[in-house]
């Protein structure tokens, strides 16, 4: 028999020739980080400080400093403090950086390291898809390491292995901002396995029968400039999260009408605002954010990241054509609320959203010119209908008092076709019209069923927050007036307790000093006011105060990790209200909470994110809604909002699950679920 011996020089070749990366096509040990050859300067936020390279699977200290998971994991080994500041520091108080800071270096733009055989750029996170699957270098490169392996095959090559990604297949990149691609599907399933903390669970992620026709979730980063010709006027929108809660990024969960964020039109609901005026505000307190986004000026930048959906392959073939579309904004204004803009809205059944069928003649559209026929509607007043439909355009546009923006999608060239049947109403058309703003059939709306918080859903006041209840006992004239001014009530739609919102220099209560603003009102001379509305609160208080004696019950809500210093001198010229951090303080027996039942259809994903949960580290922490993927069950249903805290599942608590816990009970839910929720209304900026 003859023997064949190994070549130890070929041997050797072959192990080295071995080392070229798979993911990022370059030479480097198996254990260390990927290398990449980046188009532009990377801005130094995003560069790890010990490899001063940008960062790959970055990881923040509790100090707020961020480097590579290889690179810390490595440092760790050898030190117990961070390398930026030498705090102390172990490795188990670090979590992964927020989706947002991930997604933003996944987008950095790179050369493909075959630049003799292929000279394209891509996203750093389609490197390996495109290695894999379209690289003609990389191909020759496997074929030259196949024959070094198998010099007996005769220059037969086994087929190439195939790798499953669900990265879309030469992307387009819209023009109205970088395109940014989320983590994949596939992997976001692995990661729901782990209990890791910080990590963002998606409870939208597909699976695997979804892959061919959802590949990934698509988001821009966007600069918007506001203009203000009062530099002292409020944006007019309310925002929820920060790195001292859950939540971690600065979330706008709510635009209100008629103001200056809403007639500029492309700020929506699910926003994460990344930075205000140049400063980054991804990494900053809820109170900083608050300070930096209350700052009076005439012009402010806004860099935000807006969600758009799954992409699909409709949604590739559209981005082709985005060239060829212009984002025009329109005011229309009415002289009362009554008065009909005269335009016709339909919804097509091959494309998402809603369209404008015909402007009326005389109409006010009419009149003002601006608007077309086959215009897309983005928005209305700050209020996202990318995904809406006509009854949502009508509601928004009868309840404006004045001003009404929009903001369009013109296509040149298109024209609109026949209107289509609508299944969701009952006259065979999907058409609505603003004159009135009545859409042609009213869909029912059912009052949300709201009630106190069951005991069996009650929580402990999380970590840093101290609640303290007090009894104040003070004589009066008759005349005398308590001297406060009330909010909340039972009656506001987030079905608030009855709160000071200020203490007037003019009352025995300002004399007296226990009672300040922001206390919770629990009773006045044994009354209950924990479930009273607005009306009924101001007639209790202003009954009693009438006696020679007052006794009030107040709750004072604290928290221990705000360092900040008090907000007072920058709220001058907002209407005030207690900072939306200020409600997770509020005990459990205080909580109205809602029943939110959501439908979807087998291949769909409920489109939510969610954060928080059970942490050895830190303890029990509620669950919050993070994300609200356009285009989902979540997204059309319009009640759930980013910033809610999760109570239960199906009647089933949450409290003292951990991430890991909850997320396979929800994506066991098949086509319903019903979400227990607590809203607070977000910090007012």
């Amino acid at each position: 028999m003859l023997a064949i011996m190994a070549d130890p020089v070929a041997e050797e070749h072959v192990s080295q020739v071995s080392e070229l990366c798979c993911e990022c096509g370059q030479f480097h040990p198996l254990l260390d980080n990927h290398l990449y050859n980046f188009q532009d300067e990377v801005d130094d936020e995003l560069i790890c400080h010990i490899c001063l390279q940008p960062l790959l699977q970055p990881m923040d200290t509790p100090c707020g400093h961020t480097y590579c998971f290889k690179c810390l994991e490595n440092f760790m080994q050898e030190y117990n403090f961070c390398p930026m500041d030498r705090k102390k520091l172990s490795f188990q108080q670090c979590h992964k950086s927020s989706l947002l800071v991930r997604n933003l270096l996944d987008k950095l733009v790179v050369f493909c390291p075959f630049k003799a055989e292929c000279q394209q750029t891509m996203q750093r996170c389609e490197l390996e898809a495109h290695l894999q699957n379209r690289c003609p270098g990389f191909k020759k490169y496997k074929s030259e390491l196949q024959r070094k392996k198998n010099p007996v095959s005769k220059g037969k090559e086994d087929p190439p292995t195939k790798v499953e990604t669900t990265t879309p297949k030469d992307p387009e990149v819209p023009s109205g901002g970088s395109s940014l691609v989320a983590e994949s599907s596939a992997a976001a399933v692995v990661s729901l396995g782990t209990a890791e903390p910080g990590l963002v669970n998606p409870a939208f992620e597909e699976t695997e029968e979804d892959l061919p026709q959802r590949t990934s979730l698509v988001a821009e980063t966007t600069t918007i400039e506001i203009h203000r010709e009062d530099p002292e006027e409020e944006l007019g929108m309310r925002i929820v999260g920060g790195k001292d809660t859950p939540l971690g990024n600065i979330v706008v969960q709510e635009v209100l009408r008629d103001s200056v964020i809403a007639a500029d039109g492309r700020i929506a609901p699910g926003d994460h605002i990344l930075e205000v005026n140049g400063v980054n505000i991804s990494s900053v307190t809820h109170c900083q954010a608050v300070s930096f986004l209350r700052h009076p000026g005439p012009v402010l930048h806004l860099m935000v990241l807006q969600e758009k959906g799954f992409s699909n392959k409709t949604a590739q073939q559209d981005s082709t054509s985005a060239t060829n579309r212009e984002v025009i904004h329109v005011t229309l204004v009415k002289r009362d609320r009554s008065e009909p803009l005269g335009i016709k809205l339909i919804r097509k059944t091959d494309e998402a959203g809603i369209f404008i069928l015909d402007l009326l003649e005389g109409g006010l559209a009419a009149k003002n010119g601006k608007l077309s026929r086959n215009d897309r509607v983005l928005s209305i007043n700050g209020q996202d209908l990318r995904q809406g439909t006509p009854e949502a355009a009508a509601q928004i546009i009868q309840t404006t008092e004045s001003r009404v923006n929009f903001v369009v999608l013109r296509q040149p060239g298109v024209q609109l076709s026949d209107p289509v049947e609508d299944s969701s109403t009952s006259n065979n058309s999907s058409s609505s019209s603003s004159n009135g703003g009545s859409p042609v059939h009213h869909r029912r709306r059912l009052d949300q069923n709201h009630y106190r918080r069951k005991s069996n859903y009650q929580k402990d006041l999380p970590q840093g927050y101290v609640s303290h209840e007090k009894t104040v006992a003070i004589k009066k004239e008759p005349k005398e007036s308590l001297g406060i001014t009330i909010g909340g009530g039972r009656d506001n739609k987030n079905k608030l307790p009855i709160y000071v919102t200020s203490v007037q220099p003019i009352g025995c209560l300002f004399r007296d000093g226990r009672i300040k603003r922001g206390d919770v009102l629990l009773s006045i001379n044994g009354i209950d006011l924990t479930h009273l509305n607005y009306y009924e609160a101001v007639s209790a208080l202003k009954s009693n105060a009438a006696s020679h004696s007052v006794v009030l019950k107040a709750l004072e809500i604290l928290s221990l990790n705000s360092t900040e210093p008090s907000l007072d001198i920058k709220e001058q010229g907002f209407s005030w209200s207690p900072l939306w951090i200020t409600w997770l303080g509020l005990p459990s027996y205080l909580h109205c909470c809602q029943d939110i039942v959501l439908s979807k259809g087998n291949l769909e994903s409920w489109g939510f994110s969610i954060v928080g949960g059970f942490e050895e580290s830190k303890g029990n922490q509620p669950f919050f809604i993070k994300t609200i993927v356009p285009g989902t069950p979540a997204f059309r249903d319009r009640k759930l909002k980013c910033g809610d805290e999760i109570v239960a599942v199906n009647g089933v608590p949450a409290i003292g699950m951990s991430n890991s816990e909850l997320i396979p009970m929800l994506k066991e839910q098949r086509n319903k679920v019903t979400l227990t929720v607590v809203s607070w209304p977000g910090s007012l900026v």
